[in-house]
């Protein structure tokens, strides 16, 4: 199993280019399954969850051909089409799921197992299934699989969601797509990978209208077009690099992301004294001599502060002048890396759902292991501003959502070495 070595402290400067994002390139893979001719998708991140998702594709009967380096695939069924997700292909990422909407709206049948994923929190797949059930999906769960099948076309309908979902607003586009008349989506996610899908969507041909700032209007179509389409860039990616920048009194443009797109967390890290300058697909940010302390950062639905940045901002905060407090609303699982940093000397105390962090620790390198996604991040983020070498065991988490990063911060600057 590979692990980082690190040896800091490290200061970075440069230029970093951003991948695409692996979080809209996912449901943008799983809605090809609604088309009968080829699709091009092109700026794929070159991550373990898009190879999963791209495997899980094949599995259901997709043919997939690559470009030379694997960021631009042609994706066009066979005659072999398969409606069972199984759960080796599911079991390690969340957004297996994602193939259940466009299966059952395309093929009126599916077997998809329940998902796998980061041991972050409950995360249910009821708002899911309860979607799909008003759009007229019949189900019972058996064995760990959704057993699912409709009468013919799904039939368009109005869904509120009781709870703002990503996932389940991503499965329910994707499935009123080819539906038969109006579905009306309410309380909706409205994050930017959200709104790729629906662009891509109707790049084929599909109507996608958003009617209010959480409102989904889509009118099914009774098929979709050939189409090519770029993903965005990784906004996750892109504030990991920016709090690099800021953690290490860096020097660092970062290129390929559109930084409108994140407004809230560049506020936040210009509050924490980072000086920020923005072009049209471009950020240039100088990290603060000294940090300063926020009080009160609480995770939220986009366009607030998301919880897939929040393991950085703490160790942000670790080396603030002051205290800092930081609030997990959305998974009630996230502070895991809190035990980690406390090995390096962080002064974390967790209160609930609440971190109250004490500002200008020193960190001593330390060997240390990854629990998830976000959190293998945070304890790189630490590790490059810790004194001495530290050892990050597990880090396959990262392989799952971050682009050969260890090439990404030896370009600017960080002494990291993968061991095999």
């Amino acid at each position: 199993m590979d692990k980082f070595l690190i040896t800091g402290p490290c200061k970075v400067r440069g230029q970093v280019s951003i991948s695409g994002s692996k979080n809209a390139a996912l449901p943008i893979l799983a809605s090809t399954l609604l088309f009968d001719k080829p699709v091009i998708i092109e700026n794929l991140p070159r991550v373990r969850d898009i190879d999963t998702m791209l495997n899980l594709l094949k599995s259901l009967g997709s043919k997939i051909i690559f470009s030379k380096n694997k960021k631009t695939v042609k994706i066009h069924k066979t005659k072999k089409q398969n409606y069972f997700a199984s759960y080796s292909l599911v079991k390690t990422m969340r957004a297996g799921i994602l193939v259940l909407g466009p299966l059952i709206s395309k093929y009126h049948k599916s077997i998809t197992s329940l998902p796998g994923g980061c041991l972050i929190g409950a995360r249910p797949v009821n708002y899911h299934l309860s979607a799909l059930k008003k759009l007229g999906m019949k189900y019972e769960i058996k064995k760990g699989y959704i057993h699912a099948t409709s009468k013919g076309k799904l039939k368009g309908t109005m869904i509120k969601f009781s709870k703002i979902s990503v996932g389940a607003t991503e499965n329910s586009i994707i499935a009123a797509t080819l539906a038969e008349g109006k579905t009306t989506l309410k309380n909706c996610a409205i994050e930017p990978e959200i709104k790729d899908l629906t662009n891509f969507l109707k790049s084929a041909g599909a109507n996608i209208k958003w009617i209010g700032k959480r409102t989904c209007q889509i009118i099914g179509v009774n098929s979709l077009n050939s189409t090519g389409y770029s993903v965005m860039g990784d906004r996750i990616e892109t504030g990991t690099f920016c709090v690099v920048a800021a953690l290490t009194k860096g020097d660092l443009t970062i290129k390929n992301f559109n930084p409108k797109l994140i407004q809230t967390e560049l506020n936040l890290l210009k509050r924490s004294g980072a000086k920020i300058k923005t072009n049209k697909n471009e950020i240039k940010i100088k990290g603060p001599q000294k940090i300063k302390s926020i009080n009160s950062i609480v995770t939220k639905e986009y366009p607030n502060f998301p919880t897939d940045l929040q393991a950085q901002f703490m160790v942000l905060m670790c080396k603030a002048n002051g205290i800092s407090s930081i609030t997990e609303s959305i998974f009630e699982n996230r502070f895991m890396h809190v035990a980690e940093l406390r090995r390096l000397g962080a002064k974390i105390v967790i209160k609930d759902n609440k971190a109250t962090i004490e500002g200008n620790t020193e960190f001593i390198g330390a060997e240390l292991m990854s629990s998830d996604l976000r959190a293998s991040v945070a304890l790189v983020l630490a590790a490059i501003i810790s004194k001495g070498r530290s050892v990050i065991n597990r880090i396959y988490h990262l392989d799952r959502g971050y682009e050969k990063i260890e090439n990404k911060l030896r370009k600017i600057g960080v002494r990291i070495k993968r061991l095999s």
